[in-house]
């Protein structure tokens, strides 16, 4: 796709925001029709289909925010010259195609859009069957506003692909492809990088940890948990194991003061032999899979750890390396836990819930990579370009010395 200049992409999102204003009634009894086909068995799946007016106003807030932030592409990162004379500038430059696929959400479908097309990219959008009425109007919506302003419908495309489809698409894809982010659970991830042919960035699972340090200030410990626990139990940021060193004081009546406050919440506990021993009548950890797992549920396992090396070595060997944290006064330990927790986001007297593009001031979002290449946490505007390097020369050669 050639390059856009910076007024043409946002004219672009201009109209997209007057248009998705209008569409309001016909994306809400759109995405009705998703909401009624849908089991509410997943509950966490439910929640991030849900379109409603709130979540209207934060695509189009969404799309505000990155019309207003600086274009992307064509940024000079280094400019050297040479002894030779010859001059090497090293500038940002589009992907070129960039494929999402993704579970529930349709405002995946608008973020995801919005982020590339800025960044000079052509996406292909890959939503779940369990979206399609709200994908469609929203797509429908995307190509009147490219359509407005003289552009290709081929900047923003929805695929409508089975499964095996899909996979065959992955394997043997009709137009090149530049990158490819899975945004989803475990088995999707797993399905995209078994059958793509091309890079793969790993927008990875939450199960993400906090640990309760023997010098942690008890109230800020509970505040954050909850937070982290009960706030939203769709986000990949939410809380799913707490360790709790056995040295802090009080420790039984803390853990109890604790199960109390998490019942009254209705979060369902599961907690190791230890902990056990103090509340036995939870649930105990029956399989070591649990360890892995992330909940997307008011569930919470506890456990309990000796010391911080014993929960840096916990979290780095079962955590999705998504976000961890610790609840701590002692600002040196907190700062040897940063260091040596392997995650996309560490936390110090926070809650995990604030790993996200907008509370991390980044705007809008593709998608949290937990992988190390090219980034790490949130994926927006500035992530989605790559670089390219332009040599200037004058009949220059280079010779062997």
């Amino acid at each position: 796709m050639k390059l856009l200049n910076t007024k043409t992409k946002n004219n672009v999102l201009l109209s997209m925001m007057k248009i998705i204003n209008r569409e309001r009634d016909n994306i809400i009894a759109a995405n009705k029709k998703d909401l009624d086909a849908f089991s509410k068995n997943d509950q966490a799946l439910y929640d991030r289909l849900i379109v409603d007016e709130a979540k209207i106003n934060g695509m189009i807030n969404a799309i505000e925010e990155v019309k207003n932030q600086e274009d992307p592409v064509a940024q000079i990162i280094s400019s050297t010259t040479l002894d030779s004379g010859l001059k090497i500038e090293n500038k940002s430059a589009p992907f070129g195609t960039i494929m999402i696929i993704y579970e529930s959400r349709p405002d995946v479908t608008i973020e995801a859009a919005v982020l590339a097309f800025k960044a000079n990219n052509k996406i292909l959008l890959k939503g779940g069957k369990e979206a399609i009425n709200s994908n469609l109007i929203l797509e429908k919506c995307w190509h009147e506003a490219l359509t407005e302003n003289n552009l290709s419908k081929e900047w923003i495309k929805l695929l409508h692909l089975q499964r095996e489809e899909t996979q065959e698409f992955l394997k043997n894809p009709p137009e090149k492809i530049d990158l490819i982010v899975p945004r989803g659970g475990e088995r999707l991830i797993k399905f995209v990088k078994d059958h793509s042919s091309c890079a793969v960035l790993i927008s990875g699972r939450g199960n993400n940890f906090l640990y309760v340090a023997k010098t942690a200030d008890w109230l800020k410990t509970v505040k954050v948990i909850i937070n982290a626990k009960t706030d939203k139990i769709s986000g990949c940021n939410a809380l799913d194991k707490v360790l709790i060193d056995k040295a802090i004081p009080d420790y039984e009546k803390k853990v109890k003061e604790l199960q109390t406050i998490l019942k009254k919440l209705e979060v369902d506990l599961v907690v190791d032999e230890k902990i056990s021993n103090i509340l036995p009548d939870e649930n105990k950890i029956d399989a070591q899979d649990i360890w892995y797992e992330e909940f997307l549920a008011m569930k919470l396992l506890i456990a309990e750890v000796a010391n911080e090396d014993i929960a840096i070595d916990m979290i780095n060997n079962y955590s999705g390396g998504h976000s961890a944290a610790i609840l701590t006064e002692d600002a040196k330990q907190a700062e040897k836990f940063m260091q040596q927790v392997d995650s996309a986001a560490v936390y110090h007297n926070a809650s995990t819930r604030f790993t996200d593009g907008g509370q991390m001031g980044v705007g809008a979002e593709l998608a949290i990579s937990t992988d190390k290449l090219h980034h790490r946490g949130p994926l927006g505007l500035k992530q989605l370009v790559t670089n390219k390097y332009y040599i200037f020369g004058d009949g220059h050669i280079r010779t062997n010395i």
